[in-house]
């Protein structure tokens, strides 16, 4: 009987033939040799499978099965070779350390890990030659990944006969309802996996394990204890040494370990985690950016607004920022609605009340001294002077009414209030309201890091309300001022992306009809006619709306998400938003949210990492620093100070007894853009030796012509990079991936 074909599609547009059950591989062969050996992986209809794994029907619905080949020139292949290293890892791990039972082992954006549980004893960075060692061997050895499948009840009973409880448990919270599950084998190694991995071991090119870190196993701190060791890999050495090169670079440019040294922030253990105090030099920079945005905002027809760091429960339900991100806010803020019923609250806590006082308070806040028992029809309750402290404290909170205050997470339910506070007309739209808001968010704190990860942040949010014939025009003018800010400080090498719904997510509950689509078609319009490349990512838009997010690249090839636009046709309708229109009729606005910095702190972290410290200087919280050679010049170097400080620049004097080598020397540890230089021979003809920290010495000039130079330097915001090492084909902001 002749076996069913399969049509299968090929990246170039043309369609060939098949027997059911041909793999990849196969395919491969038939195009090329070379193309067989370099392949790693495929997509099939969107899938990335294993080389070997068989092309069903079942896959196309009819249709042709759209395949591509991967090779390590991909970047999907370069998470296949990953996850594959991260099975490597166990294997090395559990010939070194027998009895070790295994989590999780996923990728990452820049590699993956594994999350282990080891008894008696724990893995440390110290293990990590022997590991790799043994990583090596199996790499050599170039055994292939052999994939099996299994009913669910015998993969239960064979990874408990393997004793890997932590793969049983699995099993039997989530994974019970697939039926059938997979694994995978190479050697004497078999983990549960859903793969895809590459065709044997000897694909990985080079790898590196990086560090070791505590986890909870499924991230639950009721939960076993785990280690979790990261490591990366590549295809090929060359980008192993690149990558690392990066590392090491973003070492000695992390934000804390500069921050710290130069007085920039602090965080307090008394203040709280995660709470960032700026200091002196901090504040000095964060001001500039801010008077930056708002000077650069009034030109742009924009209002500033300042709105309370708190309020009422009942706005964060209604914009439903409550519901959605419940779990990551600061517990609500409860107390008695009347402030009579407050003040005897507090003082029955405290105990300096007496039974006069609270009968007095009782009266003025209206709470009898005792009510109807609600268990009897005709009985009461205990009266309020015979019961405990506790008591009353009790009968209090059942009878109060109780207003609760939230920490605001978001500012937007703020600005609404503010448009809905008198009516609108058309004429009146757009309006756009800023505000250097703060808000808070209650971070896990293992998931704090320093000023990017934070449970308090200002963002420079600001709330665009207009009508739907305006949206694509504000849309693209909130674009071209992220654009503007980006590359006013430097950033000018970035990414866009389309962060649209996903209609299986349940966040986005009734997303899917024609509101979300005609946004999200508007954004990409906008995108379009600005012919600004980007992506589109599914699940990544806000709970209410689409956005387009800015990916910026640093100079050493990090990725961060910072600038924002977000189009929400949702809380205008939440909150019943109107304007008049010019037909004398009610219409419902559209809301533009937009922060080009997103939160000051992030910002503030990335941009001290991007400049490694050394602020150009425009942006410096010390701009120049006048260094006397001698006390001969002390009367002159006080001079060229005052004419800085006149003419508004950030300047100091050491007037130290050091030798003028050891005054330039600080001043470059101290990251100071630019140094005067005088002595007698300046003083004498008004002069300075002008020095710049990055190229050096720069020569004698007149006091007036230094000064003209660095007015010019801040003027045009002058940017010098300081990079040094070569970065690695730039990663995606990938999450966890290929993980049971």
């Amino acid at each position: 009987m002749r076996s069913k074909m399969l049509q299968i599609k090929l990246p170039d547009g043309s369609i060939k033939e098949y027997p059911e059950g041909t793999s990849p591989r196969e395919v491969a062969a038939g195009i090329g040799k070379r193309l067989a050996e370099a392949a790693v992986a495929a997509v099939a209809n969107g899938a990335i499978v294993d080389l070997d794994r068989p092309i069903e029907h079942g896959e196309s619905n009819g249709d042709p099965v759209e395949l591509r080949l991967l090779t390590s020139r991909d970047r999907e292949a370069l998470d296949v070779l990953r996850h594959s290293t991260a099975h490597i890892m166990a294997r090395a791990i559990m010939r070194l350390f027998p009895g070790v039972r295994l989590a999780f082992g996923p990728t990452t954006a820049n590699g993956y890990y594994y999350d282990v549980e080891v008894d008696g004893r724990s893995i440390s960075e110290d293990d990590f030659p022997a590991i790799e060692t043994e990583m090596a061997r199996i790499t050599k050895d170039a055994e292939p990944f052999e994939r099996f499948m299994l009913p669910v009840d015998q993969a239960r009973t064979f990874v408990a006969d393997l004793g890997q409880t932590l793969k049983v448990e699995h099993i039997d919270d989530e994974l019970h309802k697939y039926g059938i599950l997979s694994f995978y084998r190479q050697g004497e190694f078999v983990d549960l996996c859903r793969g895809p991995h590459i065709p044997h071991a000897g694909k990985v090119g080079a790898f590196k394990l990086l560090s070791i870190a505590g986890s909870y196993w499924k991230g639950q701190t009721d939960r076993s204890m785990l280690q979790r060791i990261y490591g990366t890999a590549f295809f090929d050495k060359k980008e192993l040494d690149a990558y690392l090169a990066q590392v090491e670079e973003a070492r000695k440019r992390d934000h804390r370990k500069l921050g710290k040294e130069l007085n920039l922030f602090t965080i307090s253990p008394l203040v709280g985690p995660g709470l960032i105090l700026w200091m002196p030099k901090g504040a000095i920079i964060r001001g500039i950016l801010e008077n930056f945005m708002k000077t650069e905002l009034m030109k742009r027809g924009y209002f500033p607004v300042y709105t309370p760091h708190i309020g009422k429960i009942e706005l964060y339900k209604t914009s439903g920022h409550y519901p959605y991100y419940k779990d990551s806010q600061f517990p609500t803020l409860k107390m008695p609605a009347d402030a009579s019923a407050k003040e005897l609250l507090d003082g029955l806590i405290a105990g300096n009340v007496d039974d006069a006082a609270q009968r007095v308070l009782l009266g003025k806040a209206g709470i009898p001294e005792r009510l109807p028992d609600p268990a009897s029809e005709t009985k009461f309750t205990k009266p309020f002077f015979e019961m405990s402290v506790a008591e009353r404290i009790g009968y209090l909170e059942q009878t109060c009414e109780f207003e609760e205050y939230l920490l605001k997470p978001m500012n937007c339910p703020h600005h609404i209030q503010i448009y809905a506070a008198q009516p609108r007309s058309y004429r009146d739209l757009p309006l756009r309201l800023a505000e250097f808001g703060t808000v808070y968010r209650y971070e896990q704190s293992g998931e704090l890091s320093g000023m990017t990860r934070v449970r308090g942040f200002t963002q420079d949010d600001a709330h665009l309300f207009c009508t739907h014939e305006q949206v694509r025009g504000e849309f693209r003018a909130t674009m071209e001022l992220t654009q503007f800010v980006l590359s006013s400080l430097g950033l000018s090498d970035y990414r866009v992306r389309l962060s649209k719904h996903d209609p299986e997510d349940p966040k986005y509950k009734g997303a899917e009809g024609d509101v979300w689509r005609n946004a999200e078609d508007d954004i990409r319009s906008v995108l379009d006619e600005m012919k600004l490349p980007y992506d589109e990512a599914a699940g990544e838009a806000a709970f209410y709306g689409p956005k387009a997010d800015f990916i910026v690249r640093d100079c050493i090839g990090r990725q961060w998400q910072l600038g924002t636009v977000q189009l929400d046709y949702v809380l205008p309708e939440r909150f019943g938003l109107e304007y008049v229109g010019a037909d004398n009729h009610p219409h419902r606005p559209v809301m533009i949210h937009r922060a080009p910095f997103g939160s000051m702190e992030r910002f503030m972290g990335i941009l001290i990492e991007h400049f490694a410290g050394a602020f150009p200087l425009w942006l410096a919280p010390e701009q120049v620093r006048v260094l006397p050679i001698s006390d001969k010049a002390a009367d002159y170097a006080q001079k060229v100070l005052n004419k800085l400080t006149e003419a508004g620049f950030r300047a100091s004097l050491d007037h130290r007894p050091e030798k003028i080598g050891a005054k330039i020397r600080d001043a470059q540890l101290e990251k100071i853009p630019v140094m005067f230089v005088v002595g007698a021979k300046e003083a004498e003809n008004e002069s300075v030796a002008y020095r710049d920290r990055l190229a050096g010495d720069l020569g004698v000039m007149p006091l007036s012509q230094a000064l003209a130079r660095i007015q010019t330097e801040t003027d045009e915001r002058v940017f010098h990079q300081t990079a040094t090492a070569a970065a690695p084909p730039p990663t995606e902001e990938s999450g966890e991936q290929h993980a049971y």
